[in-house]
């Protein structure tokens, strides 16, 4: 009763971010090539008045790719977002969002100047109040149409170019789904013809940033919707887990008692309809995903191929995977080894590193063992498992980040696969964002995990792994300032000695008194004191 009550409160709010912002939908805006709507706060483009922002050119990144994807030109997030803008708002100081109107990540306040960080739970760890209103926020967003933002069910081509427009409303949480399943979509070839070989969120550099950005965002969206700043999206932490403890009506909803691949009529997940999970059709009718209702959510969970899959992770497996030192490593993509990337995602093995195309492991594993809709990538983010999921696979990200500190340089700058490199723009964000902008700190972006609030470096030896990692690739400066110290020492050593000579010399030839009378010394008390 009282999460319907809840629930129907919540009705009240308003929101907005996500991929294509109504403001920037038009044949003009689409012609033009033109996102840069006007800030309500000030009425002018990105609020340039009050100093927001303004709008620029897009200026895209030249780095060459890698072989993975052989065209040019014929899949629209080429060049992200070329196709459809090449001018948005640049946001100045802490002011983020497609107009400039809201602030960046870690930031709040009237001026986006306030620090703030917020800290997400393990979702055992919520208080019932708190279960209880993520549930209700998850509902809202499922039923709450999107004020900010529409999806496109066409391609440019489809669309003449911008010159007639095909949009359609979404709601707040499907807009996310939609987003993914954009993201990770084959490339229409024409006639029947796709390229299956491309993903620009997966199988590459790109993965953990991606999804980082894409939780964060998602947060705002509900901090919004419900005006419940403090809002963080809750984790489950599946290390040595031996069933799907989250699968029951209290949490994210028990299997049905008549059939195993539906959820219980208890859950508020069993009303739900999914959305765009019918690839094939898609490809075949080379189109879209338009987000219409395909059917009830679907879940397994265990039922998977045990082959593929044996078992859950476990703390090992996490324990392996940090202890690599790569971030990415060779094509940099699903067949990379010793790559911590690629071990995380699930295409290496969690005892090696080495890739292995027939084992599904780690982040790959827990889709693969819910056995239903999260089992595929394009269509997995309509279970709100996914958000656990991938909250707590982010937060093994974070503690890589901790342990080895990289510089940006870490994150490779060409020859990942499209999309993938440092600085090209993620795919389908607007307003826009680069890979590189992710690969920092969870705390640089206002956010920590309570499980790493008080972890400390294993050993001296991991604290300063990073700095001497850092100090190899250096090493001649480090050797060189090395060798002019030690001759500036040795200099001011020589010059040092010389004058103590001169001047112990000095000394002995003057006549100095082995004590002092009681005058002298009264004498010298007075002018010390003085």
């Amino acid at each position: 009763m009282c999460l319907v009550l809840l629930y129907c409160l919540l009705w009240s709010f308003h929101i907005s971010t996500g991929h294509f912002p109504r403001a920037c939908v038009s044949s003009k805006n689409l012609m033009e090539k033109e996102c840069c709507p006007l800030w309500s706060g000030d009425g002018s483009p990105c609020g340039q008045l009050s100093g927001r922002g303004s709008c620029q050119d897009v200026v895209l990144s030249s780095a060459p790719l890698g072989p993975q994807f052989p065209f040019t030109g014929v899949d629209d997030r080429e060049s992200w977002p070329s196709v459809f803008y090449n001018r948005t708002c640049q946001c100045s100081s802490n002011f983020m969002g497609f107009d400039c109107g809201s602030c960046r990540f870690g930031f709040g306040g009237p001026n986006c100047a306030e620090r703030r960080l917020l800290v997400r739970k393990n979702i055992f760890d919520l208080s019932v109040p708190e279960k209880d209103r993520f549930l209700a926020y998850l509902n809202l967003a499922k039923n709450t149409i999107s004020p900010d933002y529409v999806i496109p069910t066409g391609t440019s081509g489809q669309m003449n170019n911008g010159s007639t427009p095909m949009f359609s409303d979404i709601s707040i949480y499907d807009l996310f789904v939609w987003m993914h399943y954009y993201v990770s979509r084959d490339t229409l070839l024409g006639g029947s013809e796709v390229w299956s070989n491309i993903d620009f969120a997966h199988e590459a550099p790109g993965f953990l940033p991606w999804h980082r950005l894409f939780l964060l965002l998602w947060e705002k969206e509900i901090q919004r919707l419900t005006g419940d700043d403090n809002f963080t999206i809750p984790y489950w932490d599946w290390r040595d887990a031996k069933d799907c403890a989250i699968c029951t009506d209290e949490y994210m909803g028990a299997r049905h008692p008549a059939n195993p691949n539906l959820l219980s009529p208890g859950s508020f997940f069993s009303s739900w309809q999914i959305i765009c999970s019918r690839l094939e059709e898609y490809n075949s009718r080379q189109a879209l995903c338009d987000g219409t209702p395909e059917g009830p959510l679907l879940r397994n969970p265990g039922n998977n191929d045990k082959a593929r899959t044996p078992r859950l992770p476990s703390s090992a497996d996490v324990e392996f995977c940090l202890s690599l030192t790569n971030y990415d490593s060779g094509p940099m993509d699903k067949s990379a080894n010793f790559s911590f990337r690629n071990t995380l995602e699930g295409f290496a093995s969690p005892l090696t590193g080495i890739a292995d195309a027939s084992q599904s492991s780690l982040h790959n594993a827990l889709h693969i063992y819910m056995n239903g809709t999260m089992s595929q990538v394009q269509g997995s983010a309509n279970d709100p498992i996914f958000l656990l999921h991938h909250a707590f696979v982010d937060s093994i990200f974070e503690q890589w980040l901790r342990k080895y500190r990289p510089l940006q340089e870490v994150y490779p700058a060409a020859n990942a696969p499209i999309g993938h490199n440092r600085e090209s723009y993620m795919v389908p964000f607007i307003p826009l964002y680069k890979n590189g902008d992710f690969f920092i700190s969870s705390r640089d972006l206002g956010y920590d995990y309570s499980y790493l609030q008080d972890s400390v470096p294993d050993s001296f030896e991991d604290y300063i792994k990073s700095y001497l990692e850092q100090a190899s690739r250096i090493w001649q400066w480090l050797l060189g300032a090395a060798i002019v110290g030690a001759l500036l020492t040795a200099l001011l050593g020589g010059l040092t000695c010389l004058l103590c000579r001169r001047s112990r010399k000095q000394f002995s030839e003057e006549k100095q008194p082995l004590l002092m009378d009681r005058g002298d010394y009264h004498s010298l008390l007075s002018q010390s004191r003085l």
